[in-house]
Formats: C-alpha cells, sequence, structure tokens
C-alpha cells in the first residue's frame, strides 16, 4: 500500500480549491455575464406621458418620434403614450418628477410652459427644473399668430382694438396658448379682452367657427395642417406673429408680412417681456426624466434621441404629421438654455401678471 507523502496530503486542498475556482469562473458566473449582456431596455415597456390632450400639434410631433425613438434604443422596447392635460404641464410634470420611478422606464413630453411655469413660480409646481433630467426636444424653433373671426369683421388693427370684450380662447391657465393670447392682446392694445379656457386645441377652432369665442392665438403650420380653410376661404383675419428666434419668418404668404409682435413694444421692460417668452420656448417641448435616474438609461436615451433627431426619414415624418420642419435641440443644448434663463426679479414678477388669470397689466 503507498502511502501518501506529507506533501501530497498539504497540496490536495490547494489543487481541490484552484479547481473550485476555476469551475466556477467558466461555468458559474456564465449566467450573470450572460444576463449583463442584454441590453437594458430588451423586453420592457416604456411609458411616454405627455402634458397635452390628444389630437393637437404637440401629440402629432410625439407620434412622429416615438417609431424611431423604439428604433435606435438597443432592445427595442415597447413604447405606449399616455395623456395627462392639466395645468399647462404642470400635471405631468409633477408626476414625473414626484411619483414615476426613476428607471428610464417613464418619460415625460411638455411643452415649455413646464420652463415658464418653474421660473415664474406658478401656482401647482412641484418639481425642480434644475433637478429634472433632459432628453432635447424636436422643435426649438416656433411661430405663433393672433387670428380673429372674419365675421366680426376686424380686418385691421384699428377695428380689433375698438371691439371691447373680444372673447380669447385658450386651453388652461399657464399653457402656452393661452400666455401667447395674453401677449398678443397686451401689446396689440386689446380693449378690455375676455380669456375663456377649457378648450383643446380642435376644440377651440370649433367654438370660434360656432361663435363661442372671437380670437385665439395659434400656430401656423397647426393652422396649414389642421385648417387650411382658413386660410383658402378667409375664415380668418390675421393680425400679428412672434417669431422664435425673432427673425424666423414664416414662409407661408398668409404670415410672412405680419407684424412682428415686439414692433408694437413701447418700453424697455416690455422688449424683456418679450424676450422672456422667447428664452422659454426656445427650449422646445422637452422630453424629460424623473431626478435621480441612472446614467446608463439617460445615456442610452439620448444617444436614441440624437440618432432619431438626424434620422432623414424621421424629419420627413415630422414635416408630414406637423406641417413644420423638425429643429431639434440636443440634450446637453436643452440643459443649458434651461440654466441660462434670465430670472430679473421685476420682469418675472410683470410677466407672472401677465400669465396669471389677472386683469392684464397696464401699460
Amino acid at each position: 500500500m503507498m502511502i501518501p507523502r506529507k506533501e501530497d496530503k498539504m497540496m490536495r486542498p490547494t489543487v481541490v480549491f484552484v479547481a473550485l475556482i476555476v469551475f466556477m469562473m467558466c461555468f458559474g458566473a456564465a449566467a450573470p455575464v450572460s444576463a449583463q449582456s442584454a441590453p437594458y431596455f430588451q423586453g420592457k415597456t416604456i411609458m411616454l406621458i405627455q402634458g397635452r390632450e390628444p389630437g393637437g400639434t404637440g401629440a402629432l410631433r410625439t407620434q412622429a418620434l416615438i417609431p424611431f425613438l423604439r428604433k435606435y434604443i438597443p432592445g427595442e422596447p415597447i413604447i405606449v403614450t399616455q395623456f395627462m392635460p392639466g395645468g399647462g404641464g404642470r400635471k405631468a410634470t409633477n408626476y414625473i418628477s414626484r411619483n414615476a420611478k426613476p428607471d428610464g422606464l417613464t418619460i415625460g413630453n411638455v411643452g415649455s410652459g413646464l420652463v415658464a411655469n418653474a421660473v415664474l413660480g406658478s401656482t401647482g409646481v412641484e418639481y425642480d427644473i434644475d433637478k429634472l433630467i433632459y432628453l432635447g426636444a424636436a422643435n426649438s424653433t416656433a411661430q405663433y399668430v393672433f387670428n380673429s373671426v372674419a365675421k366680426l369683421g376686424l380686418d385691421n388693427l384699428d377695428k380689433l382694438r375698438a371691439r371691447a370684450g373680444l372673447r380669447v380662447g385658450a386651453q388652461t391657465v399657464g399653457h402656452d396658448i393661452y400666455i401667447n393670447g395674453r401677449l398678443f392682446s397686451w401689446l396689440l392694445g386689446l380693449k378690455e379682452p375676455k380669456f375663456v379656457t377649457g378648450y383643446s386645441g380642435p376644440e377651440l377652432d370649433l367654438a370660434m367657427m360656432s361663435g363661442e369665442l372671437d380670437a385665439r392665438a395659434n400656430i401656423p403650420d397647426t393652422i396649414l395642417q389642421r385648417s387650411p380653410e382658413y386660410i383658402e376661404k378667409k375664415l380668418v383675419n390675421f393680425h400679428a406673429i412672434i417669431q422664435i428666434p425673432k427673425d424666423d419668418r414664416h414662409p407661408h404668404p398668409a404670415f410672412a408680412k405680419l407684424p412682428e409682435l415686439e414692433s408694437f413694444a413701447k418700453s424697455d421692460r416690455e422688449k424683456k417681456i418679450m424676450t422672456m417668452f422667447r428664452t422659454f420656448r426656445l427650449v422646445g417641448s422637452p422630453y424629460i426624466l424623473p431626478p435621480g435616474t441612472p446614467q446608463e438609461p439617460v445615456s442610452i436615451l439620448r444617444e436614441a434621441m440624437r440618432k432619431s433627431f438626424k434620422d432623414p426619414t424621421f424629419l420627413k415624418e415630422f414635416k408630414k404629421l406637423s406641417a413644420d420642419d423638425a429643429t431639434p435641440l440636443l440634450p446637453e443644448e436643452q440643459e443649458k438654455a434651461i440654466k441660462d434663463i434670465p430670472r430679473d426679479t421685476e420682469i418675472v414678477a410683470l410677466f407672472n401678471k401677465l400669465a396669471g388669470n389677472d386683469p392684464l397689466p397696464p401699460r
């Protein structure tokens, strides 16, 4: 019988231990490595919360983006959308900031009122714009026009100003279109206008044609896409335009020669109001993530946004659905624009009066 040497007895546990480690490295670690190699979003569903009603221009812009966003997110997750109107985007943004799990599976898309409401300290803002995570926007330029029902016969500014109690329609207090309507009314010098809210975008058009409303602010490309008969049949009169950037003239003849609203400003403070409003709007309609979302999904989603914005097919689809060219704002540019927004106390206070539901401030 062979008696093991002392050295063999001492080496055997070491050999077994080393073999065990090798086995674990080759086989035991195989499952975790395989799992980690799967894309973060594979097999998952992303909920995209829209802070608006369905059917408007903003919803069409988002509809154009969704297929491309899914295409460029590794793992091609399912993307479903939910509309959450209210408070000019405040309800949706509050939800994203306070209730949504910060895992990249809930994205918000809200109008530029998201930023304006926060800077202006509007009631109901429960989020911090400096803590939200920004993914960019497909639109960063804009135009707005002010129009009245043609049956009223207000075919020049003198007639428009002489008409007392003009009923100006909008969605909600704080909504982009509401603030625009107030700015137009203030700087054009309308006489005791009344601001009527509670409509969706398409409902505003119907209310004007039925005689329920007299005037509204609107996006030129929305009119071209949704209500071309306004121009073709001369159902409305156009009075002025807001251009963002200021020198970005609209190519359509119906809007190209309208006076720019800032030309009616009579003082430095009124010009500053216009500057602040333009800056608010330049941030576009931000796509946002909850504060604290980990870097991995943030980086993946930002890169998917960049690729979508550069895709020629996306640009064509955006134009087809919204009747406007995409003017993308990349995530880092959007984040910087928001940080750089002026927050002058006096102008903020004045803008608050314009954006609120009190009577328009005196000029």
